[in-house]
């Protein structure tokens, strides 16, 4: 188990805070250049469609965002653990929940906070702005107003309500449930089961599983008083006493004796050793309070090694995420247009994860968590970044909407939906959460080698706090205190290993290396010592090569070509060497590759074939399947140029070598990226888009970069150095702290090393 990641109260302020306050923008799907356009747009275009709605009313979906807009409404009396912050103070909250509808499932949604702790005006408030939206998810609204207000607002609109803090809890653990019940050879009808918690969460727990065939007579709900039996008056409500039961159980440990399962949504520590040892064969415990469980998987498996253990902890396995759910329900329920969000559709949900976690783990997934998964007692609910999750669980969740008549508009083709689907998502984030969970698996002792640079100690700090591994700064003790302190940062400089030419006892052995590999090349003693003892990169360099670090990240204060003379002090780093620069573009939903953006200056057609081998070697990397194109300003040699030849013969080069990668040129950027394009020359070779472009310069791949960068807003990351024994990543002058984090987790995750 990882160690639990620290984050500062500055580090979250500066989250929330850059580059703009807050987590979300608003961007126009459509034009907006012309005069024309803005007259389609508003006033005198917009009218066509608002009289078209108002005659037939479903055309919204058809003509607004209403089919894919979810509102996040909350009044703040719930806030994560924190309790009744108010309304103003759940916006980040909220902010975040619509953020995570637009990266797992491509819902667009906005965040709204009513400031009234009133039943009625609340549920007036949001029952008003139901037009407005294809769907309403009430989030950290207090018990029991929360049921009062789902159910009312039920019953008035005809849209899905659903309160995640209840079933989307709900439907992940009876994902789970289904599964665990299929290791331990036990049906839900035949079991015991025990809930400790009967809040929202708890409440909405148990009552999808009596829909999916657990017996009410079989499901005893605890709460702070003990058992909840039928005849007890203190501390009761409506909610409680539907699940009273004919019992003499009057405590939790009594519950536990002889029980199959255990679900808990209460408190750390509710659950002793004692009690999970007195409970059935194979017991099956869902201790999933957060930030602590109701009783570690070390102290439950420590008493019971038949126990099946989940938890609300991203840092254990069988993590009870609601992130796995209510995505993927609005996009099933949006899609056909569903007025509610039934416990048909929930079990779908649930039984869809289920069976995803049975299949076989593709590569991407296990290359991103760092072992391999395969479905037993420590994988019975798929990971949060599970790439198929988008197309397996929203056709599931509108098939069941279709059978029980909550869809408006039927999907003809659920094949094709979830093809759809597939397309739709942006692979980027899922390629960065990947590369992240493999660093943090790998541990890397990460070198930062501009320690007086605030940005590289923001990231050295996230870098060792987010559990990544151990970071090394090269800086002056002083200095970088100082500089820590003046960032919030002031406690990190405790954590940090801070190294220099003053305090280390390896210095004369780098002089050593250092005045062999250059004693030739002009220079004598002084200059080696200058060298290592003063300029940082040559000592950061010098700290890898002698394995006292197992990565290096450094170019956020000298130009890039400058840092890679620096650095080919110590290693083979020049074209010759084949050494190359691939630079990564994210923008769009895309991920392109751009080669060489550091190393070569003109390549010829020899090099071109070697660049696009380690820009395949990167894009492997990354998780993506190779193909490269080498672009120019011709396309499949017209028209001639003498300047596009070479690009036209680096293919060639590739034949002759036999690389299991495709490629195909020379062409123009436009038909590389674009399949219409593509199809005009249905002899090329490519399948999809190239996701390598191999150009003819370093000045055309420089340009490249930074245009897409100035102009389209694109993240970059690279120059990422490849060809090298040991990972080297070179952020540029202009990188954030989350830029020059990125490339230390390129070189922890040994991304273009050889």
């Amino acid at each position: 188990m990882a160690d639990k990641q620290k984050i500062t109260r500055e580090e979250a302020l500066a989250y929330h805070l850059d580059p703009r306050p807050g987590k979300i923008d608003i961007n126009a799907s459509t034009p907006m250049a012309t005069q024309r356009d803005l007259s389609l747009a508003y006033s005198p275009g917009v009218a066509v469609p608002c009289e078209v709605i108002a005659e037939t009313p479903e055309t919204a979906y058809d003509y607004t965002t209403k089919g894919n807009m979810v509102a996040v409404i909350s009044n703040g009396t719930a806030v994560l653990g924190l309790g009744n912050l108010g309304a103003l103070a759940s916006k980040p909250v909220m902010e975040g929940k619509a953020v995570l509808f637009k990266r797992f499932a491509d819902v667009n949604s906005i965040d709204i906070e009513l400031d009234t702790e009133d039943v009625d005006e609340f549920v007036n408030a949001v029952r008003l702005m139901g037009p407005s939206f294809g769907g309403i998810n009430l989030e950290d609204i207090k018990a029991p107003e929360c049921f009062m207000i789902e159910q009312r607002l039920k019953e008035v609109m005809d849209i899905p309500v659903f309160h995640d803090d209840q079933h989307g809890t709900a439907v992940i653990c009876a994902a789970g449930l289904i599964n665990a019940l299929h290791l331990s050879g036990k049906k839900i009808e035949d079991c015991r089961i025990v809930l400790n918690g009967a809040g929202a969460a708890g409440i909405a727990c148990i009552e999808l599983l009596k829909a999916m065939g657990a017996r009410h007579e079989n499901c005893i709900v605890c709460d702070t008083k003990g058992v909840i039996y039928q005849g007890r008056t203190e501390g009761m409500n409506q909610w409680k006493s539907g699940h009273a039961v004919a019992t003499d159980l009057r405590t939790l440990e009594e519950a536990m004796d002889g029980a199959d399962v255990f679900l808990g949504v209460s408190v750390k520590g509710a659950v002793t050793p004692e009690m999970v040892k007195s409970m059935a064969d194979n017991p099956v415990i869902f201790a999933m309070a957060n930030p602590d469980p109701e009783i570690t998987p070390e102290e439950a498996q420590a008493v019971r090694a038949d126990a099946i253990v989940a938890t609300g902890r991203s840092d254990y396995p069988n993590q009870v995420n609601n992130v796995l759910g209510f995505p993927y329900l609005f996009r099933g329920a949006l899609d056909v247009h569903a007025r509610a969000i039934n416990d048909e559709m929930k079990i779908a949900c649930a039984r869809a994860l289920a069976e995803l976690a049975r299949e076989d783990v593709p590569d991407e997934v296990a290359m991103a968590y760092g072992r391999k998964l395969s479905f037993g007692r420590d994988y019975i609910i798929p990971t949060p970044f599970d790439p198929r999750l988008i197309y397996t669980i929203p056709p599931a969740v509108a098939q069941a909407g279709m059978d029980t008549g909550a869809a408006r508009r039927p999907i003809i083709d659920l094949d094709t939906y979830a093809k759809d689907l597939q397309a739709r998502m942006d692979p980027t984030s899922s390629i960065m959460q990947g590369l992240y969970a493999r660093a943090r698996n790998a541990q890397a002792r990460m070198i930062f080698a501009e320690g007086d640079d605030p940005r590289v100690l923001r990231a050295a700090v996230a870098y060792q706090r987010q559990g990544l591994g151990r970071a090394l700064v090269v800086g002056r003790d002083a200095d970088v205190a100082e500089k820590l302190e003046a960032a919030g940062l002031a406690d990190a400089a405790r954590e940090l290993e801070i190294v220099n030419a003053a305090n280390t006892r390896h210095l004369e052995t780098y002089k050593e290396f250092l005045y062999t590999r250059l004693q030739r090349k002009g220079y004598d003693r002084q200059d080696i010592h200058r060298l290592a003892a003063r300029d940082r990169h040559v000592f950061a360099a010098s700290m890898l090569a002698h394995g006292h670090g197992d990565g290096l990240v450094t170019g956020a204060t000298r130009k890039s070509a400058q840092i890679l003379e620096m650095i080919g002090n110590v290693f083979d780093a020049k074209a010759e060497d084949g050494a190359v620069g691939v630079t990564a573009l994210l923008h769009s939903g895309r991920i392109v590759l751009i080669g060489d953006t550091l190393v070569h200056e003109w390549p010829s057609d020899q090099d071109l074939a070697l660049i696009a081998e380690r820009g395949a070697q990167v894009a492997r990397g990354l998780g993506l399947e190779p193909r490269v194109a080498f672009v120019s300003f011709s396309t499949f040699g017209y028209p001639v140029s003498e300047r596009a030849e070479k690009m036209h013969q680096a293919p060639r080069v590739l034949d002759q070598k036999g690389v299991d990668f495709e490629y195909d040129g020379e062409m123009t950027v436009d038909v590389a990226l674009n399949p219409a394009l593509r199809e005009l020359y249905p002899f090329n070779r490519l399948s999809g888009p190239a996701n390598i472009l191999v150009v003819p310069a370093r000045h055309s791949a420089s340009i490249s970069v930074k245009l897409m960068q100035e102009m389209a807003g694109a993240t970059v990351l690279g120059p990422i150095l490849t060809g090298l024994d040991r990972p080297v990543q070179i952020a540029s002058t202009i990188s954030t702290s989350n830029d020059i984090l990125n490339m230390a987790v390129m070189a922890a995750c040994e991304i273009g090393q050889v």
